[in-house]
């Protein structure tokens, strides 16, 4: 293995692959820190990145096609190790001389790849001579760059896989980074570690401590505002300011009565007693309740409940002012995901705000803040082991996706004090019994969101021989890895059956339980 480069830096070049982010994550799995950049990124900026070496995502697209994304030839010359798959290869062989051709069979899913490399090339390593890989292609390359030599095929697939081992360019038309390809780690763990000479350096306690020294070198002595909502992202934010900054740090917790049961409590428990920060507990519930009533429309709903949010924020703020601690930095969670997703992915920086809901931040006349963003480069489940490591109790860390505006869109119609306290208890015994299931599930069976609803209506039913008119409580319970696309969960009857007696026996004004069996599409998670 070679020395290991100063720069321990992957970037990935998204041609539009829809695995562009897993190649990133799985990097960084390996311990060597990614990001992603447009394939339009050109050679200077690829220089001024200064990345240890590069790796070229697949792509829907023809190589051929007029509107085909293509990379700037120069990077080939920048002497950094290349590794491309799927159109990555292609875009590659095109670009150096060789050609892609347009396949008369498909190969798509998992196919038997052969090593014809004699056992050579770093990139395989002391993988089989015969192994599984996960192939999605019609085009291929039919004929290698000069330099280049074929190192793998598949009986469709000619050119599997090619390589100039003196310029250090590698590449494979299957996908390394998909679960499917048996060997897909141990050939990037081979480029990163064998070809490139890094070293698998980027883990929890150095990240945390690299990532507080910046917020320190930001900060210096000023002070540091945050929105914590008690959410995975604002609380490991709040935990890392924390750690970086203490009591510089002030955490504005806008208790607005529609969390869910006992959540206000546990937050300012966390907060206040693991974490050494200014903790304010803004009680708005009232206020909350009045802006609300008789509002029936989803999306009125959420305009108010935002709007109140700044207005109780920026009352805050005003306040420390007024007391002589003005605050100069308002730390959010953005996360990495939500810069890709925004499209602030030019090289060399990103847009100002991130999320479009903060781009419409409500800024009073004279008030503006520099922004803190200590998350930005992480995915979520690199958020949830940043808290878990700062000490953030699971409950937190593994916090289902709860809506912003939180029960009042889980309120169908009017949101009043009755209707949340009879949706809180409700809520707490489904968690309550699905936490327990999931628990005792292996980790592909496990439900992977669950809630109760309560809609505008009611119905006749029976209790202690007489007659009730009361509220149906609708459990949703869905199997999902991303909320773009959910199934909802196959729930055993005996468990069905204890959360519904649990909640028509406790849960007063409740006589009836309902089972929500829509997926997503053509429904959502959410009912509103």
């Amino acid at each position: 293995m070679s020395t290991a480069p100063a720069s321990q830096k992957i970037i990935v070049v998204d041609f539009g692959a829809q695995y562009g982010q897993l190649i990133a994550r799985r990097v960084r799995d390996l311990h060597v820190y990614s990001e992603i950049v447009p394939c339009d990124v050109s050679a200077d900026e690829v220089r001024a990145l200064a990345p240890a070496a590069i790796i070229l995502s697949g792509g829907p697209a023809s190589v051929y096609a007029d509107d085909a994304p293509s990379l700037d030839p120069e990077v080939f010359e920048l002497g950094i190790p290349v590794l491309g798959f799927c159109y990555g290869q292609q875009i590659m062989a095109v670009t150096l001389g060789g050609t892609v051709g347009h396949t008369e069979v498909g190969e798509y899913g998992a196919a038997t790849l052969r090593r014809c490399d004699g056992g050579a090339s770093l990139l395989y390593g002391e993988t089989p001579a015969e192994q599984t890989v996960w192939m999605s292609h019609r085009d291929a390359v039919a004929e290698v760059p000069e330099g280049f030599v074929v190192t793998a095929s598949t009986d469709t697939c000619p050119v599997a896989s090619m390589e100039c081992a003196e310029r250090r360019l590698y590449a494979t038309q299957f996908h390394p980074e998909v679960r499917h390809t048996a060997c897909g780690d141990e050939l990037l763990r081979n480029f990163l570690f064998g070809v490139c000479g890094l070293e698998p350096s980027w883990k929890m306690d150095s990240i945390i401590n690299d990532a507080a020294e910046a917020i320190r070198a930001q900060v210096g002595d000023a002070r540091v505002i945050l929105g914590l909502s008690g959410g995975v992202d604002s609380s490991v934010v709040a935990a890392l300011c924390a750690k970086a900054i203490g009591k510089q740090l002030t955490c504005v917790f806008v208790n607005h009565g529609l969390l869910r049961k006992d959540e206000p409590e546990e937050v300012e428990a966390v907060f206040t007693k693991q974490f050494d920060v200014d903790f304010v507990h803004v009680h708005a519930e009232d206020r909350y309740a009045a802006l609300l009533a008789d509002v029936v429309e989803p999306e009125e709903k959420r305009r108010i409940i935002g709007s109140q949010f700044w207005n109780e924020f920026f009352a805050v703020a005003q306040d420390l002012a007024e007391g002589g601690r003005p605050v100069k930095f308002l730390a959010q969670g953005t996360i990495y995901p939500d810069i890709i997703e925004s499209g602030a992915r030019k090289t060399g920086g990103k847009a100002s705000t991130i999320k479009s809901h903060h781009n419409l931040i409500p800024f009073p006349e004279g008030v503006s803040f520099e922004l803190i963003e200590p998350l930005d480069h992480f995915f979520k489940d690199e958020v949830r082991a940043l808290g878990t490591t700062l000490g953030l109790p699971d409950h937190i860390v593994h916090r289902q996706p709860f809506p912003g505006p939180g029960l009042a869109i889980r309120i169908i119609g009017t949101v009043t004090r009755d209707k949340l306290a009879i949706l809180k208890e409700a809520d707490a015994i489904v968690r309550e019994e699905l936490d327990e299931y999931n628990a005792a599930c292996d980790p592909e069976s496990r439900v992977w969101q669950y809630f109760a609803v309560l809609p505008d209506i009611k119905s006749v039913g029976v209790m202690g021989d007489e007659r009730t008119y009361g509220y149906p409580i609708i459990l949703r319970a869905v199997e999902s890895s991303d909320a773009m696309t959910a199934d909802w969960a196959k729930l055993p009857y005996d468990v069905l059956g204890r959360i519904s007696g649990r909640i028509v026996a406790e849960v007063p004004g409740v006589n009836r339980v309902a089972y929500d069996v829509t997926s997503k599409p053509p429904a959502t998670i959410e009912w509103e």
